[in-house]
């Protein structure tokens, strides 16, 4: 019984096991299971939709939501508010990510997951009650501050499961993440304002009469709720040793191995020479990491400031260049999209995308198709009927499916970048920065759509047409950023 105590040693090397860690405990599963870890990919798609619905729920019914504050005194003005509100969310974010992530690689994944699970439930609500501009920013900005979930989550999943079933785990991250931002809308657009679109349900003086936007907000909370309880028996992955035993021997760092008793994840002493230099230097003098972020805060920006611009351009009136739609109809198109991203995750998806140059290639290519996809959009304003349906329907699922497969390379080249021990960090990092993009995406996409709608008659890109020109400007830098020379690759990625 005194031998439990100590760290288990593999006979002929100096390679330990700690039996009360829980990283280990993970590694060992991972070893004796070699299967696909459902249970654990099950984990992984809860939480991500849960740190996703809230995001971009509130976009089809902002519009309407700004009007009823009475702060706009225009209607054209109307873009310009719903900016801010959408940018004091990745505000929020920007500014707590890197201790989030810190906090990850400290205390684990666990407990900042089931923090994030838990602020989501309640401040989402709150939001939902908003009955002021100001009220509904300030609870949308501490909405972002707690929402430590994607990182902390991005991480988790690069560490649950093993090497030949990273990419499929990530792509789970990056696509349910990709439903939940297009789901949310929709539930956003289904469930926003009852009493007035199922009247026979919620009565006119009930508290859905009163709080229009209160539903929605309920659903998701409700959602985060259940997550939270599943959550609470997630494994942890982060290694924990008590160096204090082991001082002697120097093992204070953990890191995969083969071994020939049938280990193959135990902990080594940490003096070992080949470990590259970005395992224990700045983080910001691993150059395949920072290229990394950079190309995913381009991304983000474009990613935010279409969703900001599709609602209010859906929803404005056709004698602007929109298709007068209603939340509902915007909340259907975004529900079909959600369908089609479901159907790319389990049918389309290259689930053994191993090679860090194959990622590089689909991402080049997802940008060379978005751009044109995008530069159609305005022309989809003229159709009407069913024709304007198809199309539109066609045209965002496609969009949607191409920039979670770009957002999955993203995910894979920054986790293999750095190793386990770092990439809460790293994580937190590359959520500060791409926090800090999408604060500026929702204010300078609305400040361009409510530009461009007082400027329908100009005679360069008029109306809407500069709107979705900005879009691809955007993405068109994100694929110059893809080219080797600005996207540099770990020489060995970190497992």
């Amino acid at each position: 019984m005194e031998e439990a105590k100590e760290p288990l040693i593999s006979s002929g090397d100096e390679i330990l096991e700690y039996p009360n860690c829980p990283g280990c405990v993970v590694d060992r599963r991972k070893e004796e299971k070699r299967g696909v870890p459902y249970k654990e990919l099950a984990y992984i798609w809860f939480v991500s939709l849960c740190t996703a619905l809230p995001q971009k729920s509130m976009f089809p019914y902002l519009y309407f939501m700004i009007r009823d504050f009475g702060i706009a005194k225009r209607v054209e003005n109307i873009g310009f508010y719903a900016g801010f509100v959408g940018s004091s969310f990745m505000v929020g974010r920007a500014l707590t990510s890197i201790p989030w992530g810190m906090a990850a690689d400290r205390y684990g994944r666990r407990p900042i997951i089931l923090i994030g699970t838990l602020s989501v439930a309640i401040l989402n609500m709150l939001f939902g009650l908003s009955s002021n501009f100001w009220m509904a920013l300030s609870v949308r900005f501490f909405l972002g501050c707690f929402n430590s979930l994607l990182g902390s989550i991005r991480a988790y999943a690069s560490e649950i499961c093993r090497e030949e079933h990273r990419a499929l785990a990530i792509s789970v991250v990056s696509t349910s993440r990709g439903i939940g931002l297009v789901i949310g809308p929709a539930i956003g657009g289904f469930f926003a304002q009852p009493a007035e679109k199922y009247p026979n349900l919620f009565p006119k003086n009930s508290l859905f009469s009163r709080f229009p936007y209160f539903l929605p907000c309920l659903i998701i909370s409700v959602y985060a709720v259940a997550t939270f309880c599943l959550c609470w028996w997630i494994p942890e992955t982060l290694h924990k040793h008590d160096t204090r035993v082991n001082d002697s021997k120097g093992d204070s760092h953990c890191k995969p191995r083969d071994s020939s008793n049938g280990l193959k994840n135990a902990c080594a002493d940490n003096d070992s020479k080949k470990e590259p230099s970005s395992a224990h230097g700045s983080l910001f003098r691993n150059r395949p990491l920072m290229t990394t972020i950079i190309a995913y805060c381009v991304f983000s920006l474009q990613e935010i400031a279409y969703s900001e611009v599709f609602s209010l351009w859906a929803v404005s009136d056709k004698k602007y260049g929109g298709l007068s739609f209603s939340s509902q109809d915007v909340g259907t198109v975004l529900a079909i999209s959600g369908l089609g991203l479901l159907l790319f995750q389990f049918l389309v998806y290259p689930q053994g995308w191993s090679s860090a140059d194959i990622r590089v290639l689909c991402t080049f290519y997802d940008q060379i198709v978005s751009i044109p996809l995008l530069s159609s959009f305005p022309y989809i304003a003229m159709l009407s009927g069913l024709a304007l349906y198809l199309v539109l329907n066609i045209a965002t699922t496609l969009r949607d499916a191409l920039s979670v497969s770009l957002i999955t390379g993203i995910f894979i080249l920054l986790n293999n970048a750095v190793p386990q021990h770092r990439r809460g960090a790293a994580n937190g990092l590359s959520m500060t920065a791409m926090s800090i993009f999408k604060a500026v995406g929702p204010a300078g996409g609305g400040a361009v759509f409510s530009w461009a709608q007082k400027h329908r008659d100009a005679a360069f890109l008029p109306g809407n047409h500069m709107v979705f020109f900005a879009l691809n400007l955007v993405q068109f830098v994100g694929l110059i950023l893809t080219f080797k020379p600005f996207l540099a690759l770990p020489e060995r990625p970190h497992r």
